[in-house]
């Protein structure tokens, strides 16, 4: 998953919930896509963090050069 853009990794996340949604899952079927959701949504959720900090960083050195 390092290797997946934050893009990449948002699609497969729909898609996992698209599958999730659907009706015809074994239990087993949705447990494996239920964890797979989590940690897609974790390293979205870690992507978002990173790009704020960068832009809080670009922020603040705006800032200090004015």
């Amino acid at each position: 998953m390092k290797d997946m853009t934050f893009e990449q990794a948002l699609k497969k996340l729909e898609e996992t919930v698209e599958k999730l949604e659907s009706k015809d899952l074994s239990l087993d079927e949705s447990m494996k896509l239920y964890s797979q959701g989590n940690e897609l949504s974790a390293f979205c959720l870690k992507c978002l963090d990173e790009a704020q900090i960068k832009i809080t960083d670009i922020s603040e050195v705006d800032s200090a050069q004015e």
